[in-house]
């Protein structure tokens, strides 16, 4: 995996190396199986261009207003739907974004954990040349459970107000020499609104989560951020899931109550999707999630996904012949020329259908042929 990383990797360099040996083994160290596992947090995020593993360590820190201010959000860390005042520095550039971060809090009054406001959310572009994929050195808010900058996300979710970690993160992949040193930074939190645990929730508020986290995935696709789409689809997916059983329940209750028109449960229930609505949103989720995963260059996932879809939507002309090519891909010849014969029976004209099936046979006989060689060469 390359990862274009202009301005993490020149500052990585000049990381000092002291320094970095003392991070790195003592967060190898506590994330050991003899330890508690309370200061040193361990997961793997998506990026932009791949996965990365990050180790996070809570370093302490306070800031003097979290520390005197006595307000009850301080004693749980953000939730879903939480604007974040956030700022995330790389390690190596400390000492130099001093004075700038000065200057920032300056200029930005210090902030009670309510008085972030939607306008000052997404101000920026979810980043593709920066693992971090955040600006750096300067406060910025985010939504947290919107997938904007998992790295990022997945730190202050375990933060209180004016608590700062340290992070060091490792490609999962193999990268260029020059590349494969661990970058830390630190990531602090000023404040943050309320939000909800996804059980908090009601149907309605989730279901307009896995609209949004399918629209996104969309925008990231179409902007060849096929890691971020595929992040975008499995978080639909995960909400959506828990919403079948409101949706029987919905379907049934107001088949018994649909002469009574009851006011209370059409209020309770408008915004909730109807039962062929879920199961065709369920269907495209799992045939785009395929096609992401085929992207990736991850056939027996593609494979999974896109059966799924297919199930749920047999009238899905995409889900079947992404899962043709997912099943070609991993020589399943026979499930691939049925997928595609599906297909046709779906759209008779389909030219990808067509070529689907020609390169099979292509394949067929390239192997038939490969195998009678070996044969006449075994009885010659």
């Amino acid at each position: 995996m390359v990862c274009l990383l202009s301005e993490c990797w020149g500052n990585d360099r000049a990381l000092d190396q002291s320094y970095r040996q003392t991070f790195v083994q003592e967060m190898l160290r506590s994330s050991g199986d003899d330890t508690d596992g309370g200061d040193i947090t361990s997961w793997v995020s998506v990026c932009p261009r791949g996965l990365w593993r990050v180790q996070q360590m809570q370093t302490g820190e306070r800031s003097q207003q979290a520390v005197s201010n006595s307000d009850a959000s301080l004693s749980y860390s953000p939730r879903m739907g939480s604007l974040c005042d956030v700022l995330v520095r790389l390690k190596a550039n400390m000492d130099e974004a001093d004075g700038l971060a000065s200057e920032n809090r300056s200029d930005k009054p210090e902030q009670s954990p309510t008085e972030v406001t939607d306008a000052e959310t997404t101000a920026f572009l979810r980043r593709q040349d920066s693992v971090l994929q955040v600006p750096l050195g300067d406060w910025i808010t985010l939504r947290l459970g919107e997938g904007q900058c998992d790295i990022t996300e997945a730190c202050v979710e375990r933060m209180r107000p004016g608590e700062k970690c340290e992070i060091l993160m490792f490609p999962m992949e193999n990268a260029p020499d020059e590349q494969n040193t661990p970058l830390c930074a630190t990531v602090e939190l000023r404040s943050f609104t309320p939000g909800k645990e996804s059980w908090e929730m009601s149907p309605g508020e989730k279901w307009e989560w896995v609209k949004s986290h399918k629209d996104r995935g969309g925008v990231r696709f179409r902007s060849g951020d096929v890691w971020g789409a595929a992040d975008s689809y499995s978080r639909a997916l995960k909400l959506l899931i828990t919403l079948y059983g409101h949706i029987r329940e919905a379907e049934k209750k107001q088949e018994q109550e649909e002469e009574q028109k009851d006011k209370h449960f059409s209020e309770k229930t408008q915004h909730l999707p109807s039962d062929r609505e879920f199961k065709t949103t369920k269907a495209e989720l799992h045939s785009n999630l395929s096609l992401c995963q085929l992207k990736l260059d991850q056939p027996e996932r593609a494979k999974a996904s896109a059966a799924k879809a297919t199930q749920l939507d047999p009238g899905g002309a995409k889900a079947w012949y992404r899962l043709g090519q997912a099943c070609q891909m991993v020589n399943e010849l026979e499930e691939a020329k049925q997928a595609f014969r599906k297909l046709l029976e779906l759209q008779p004209e389909s030219s990808a259908a067509l070529k689907g099936l020609k390169n099979i046979s292509n394949k067929e006989k390239e192997t038939n042929t490969q195998l009678g060689l070996r044969l006449s060469k075994m009885f010659s």
